[in-house]
């Protein structure tokens, strides 16, 4: 349920038609495409997550799969990313229950989400996952209704479709009225609405029985989004044509109101308001065990890690190459379950209440730059999920047959290493792509260069490290 509420956020509900309105009913070879890249990367993932449940997660594998610096910087990229994403989160929320309440100020709005649902988050993990787990079950239940009324247009049982499906399909331009520029247009505007879904492996380290927990979870996630995402814009492109207005501003809320679904805007205002604050939660919860998983790696501050657990000399670094710098699997989750928080069984206090802090500091830049440095890192934001799934699919490459030689694999990648090189490929058409788009290259010069920035950061760490030991 964590997955599904971190993916399933207000991006699906307000941009899955702007999608459709970019690539028109071609948008079906787009999400084809995207949920192809998104099923390797999860099974590369689990078949990670099942053999070594870390709450590092992507992070611990690069380590070890790549190198000490790889595991750093995409800990840290991701981290950043969800401290981000959490004050657009917040703000969209707080802007939907202002429109509902003209009287109550916004900041009040945000600040009360931050509040509870910060406060969720410093409960046992036990307690987190049934708030998050409700949370999530009220935006599968809109969707699986979606579906049903969906279905029950298309094929007649319900009264209210204003056109034929072929005509919806095939009448207004064509399959691929944009040809292949509308099919890459709405795959760069899909593909990231993916993401979120990495954050159940992130649990693993407090999931009982977490190898078995993790192949069961990953897989029937896999196949609940894909239905989710590929059937809701099945029935979109055959209930409303892709060139109208519907589409592009609410397909949801158009094709209930087609079948005659009473109060469609204030269901719809308030199914996004149920998704951006489990997305929130969710996030919040993610942000904090990245950083304190980086922390028990010697890659943060051991302070995350909890009042016992912090030493007054620097962490011995685990056996590796000479210089630490590619650990294995085993030692990277052994320093990483040594000692904290979780290592005792406890919620990572110190580490949510970071997470908590900044959230409010971006929340008041949502406010104060809405369109100068927030802009560009939100420009950065769009597209580091790329870069993640690069790292997770490199890390399983690099590891597979350390795994499969110590039969720790619970679950296999379908199709080996091919599937993995493919998607690299893939994943390197997509930054073709961006750099050939107007609208995503600054996205992918932003993301390039905050990724520059956290690895220059790295190495600076590093000598700093050298010269003072």
């Amino acid at each position: 349920m964590m997955a599904l509420g971190s993916a399933i956020g207000a991006g699906f509900f307000l941009g899955t038609g702007q999608a459709v309105a970019q690539a028109g009913p071609a948008v079906l070879v787009s999400y084809a495409i995207a949920a192809g890249i998104a099923v390797v990367v999860m099974y590369a993932l689990a078949e990670l997550a099942s053999a070594m449940p870390s709450s590092g997660s992507f992070s611990t594998y690069a380590e070890s799969g790549i190198g000490r610096w790889a595991g750093f910087t995409v800990g840290w990229l991701y981290w950043f990313t969800l401290i981000m994403v959490l004050g657009m989160e917040s703000t969209g929320a707080a802007e939907i229950v202002t429109g509902w309440f003209p009287e109550v100020p916004q900041w009040t709005v945000a600040l009360v989400i931050v509040v509870i649902l910060g406060g969720v988050n410093l409960l046992a993990a036990g307690d987190f996952g049934e708030v998050e787990a409700w949370l999530a079950g009220i935006k599968v239940a809109a969707i699986v209704m979606f579906l049903l009324v969906g279905v029950g247009l298309v094929v007649g049982l319900i009264p209210g479709r204003e056109e034929a499906v072929g005509q919806t399909l095939l009448g207004h331009g064509g399959f691929a009225p944009r040809g292949l520029a509308g099919v890459a247009a709405g795959l760069l505007a899909i593909i990231t609405s993916f993401g979120g879904l990495e954050i159940v492996t992130i649990a693993s380290a407090e999931a009982e029985d977490a190898q078995r927990a993790m192949g069961r979870a990953i897989r029937s996630v896999i196949w609940r989004i894909l239905v989710f995402y590929v059937g809701s814009v099945v029935l979109m492109v055959c209930l409303l044509p892709w060139d109208s207005e519907e589409m592009e501003t609410n397909p949801f809320g158009s094709i209930l109101g087609m079948a005659g679904v009473p109060a469609v805007a204030r269901i719809m205002e308030a199914v996004v308001l149920v998704a951006l604050v489990s997305a929130f939660s969710a996030n919040i919860y993610a942000s904090s065990r990245m950083a304190y998983s980086l922390s028990a790696r010697g890659m943060g501050v051991r302070w995350l890690l909890g009042g016992d657990a912090a030493p007054s000399a620097p962490p011995v670094r685990p056996s590796g190459d000479e210089d630490g710098a590619r650990p294995s699997l085993a030692a990277a989750v052994r320093e990483e379950t040594a000692t904290g928080d979780i290592a005792r069984g406890r919620t990572p206090r110190r580490a949510v209440w970071v997470s908590i802090v900044l959230a409010l500091v971006s929340v008041a830049l949502n406010w104060l730059l809405p369109e100068t440095l927030l802009g560009l890192l939100i420009n950065a934001i769009g597209m580091t999920l790329l870069i993640v799934w690069v790292f997770i699919i490199v890390s399983q490459l690099r590891l597979h047959e350390s795994l499969d030689r110590s039969h720790a694999l619970v679950i296999r990648m379908p199709g080996g290493k091919a599937g993995g090189r493919i998607a690299l490929v893939a994943l390197a058409g997509m930054g073709v792509l961006m750099a050939w788009s107007p609208v995503a290259r600054p996205q992918l010069v932003s993301m390039l260069a905050l990724t520059g920035v956290i690895v220059v950061i790295y190495v600076v760490r590093q000598q700093v490290a050298l010269t003072t030991r």
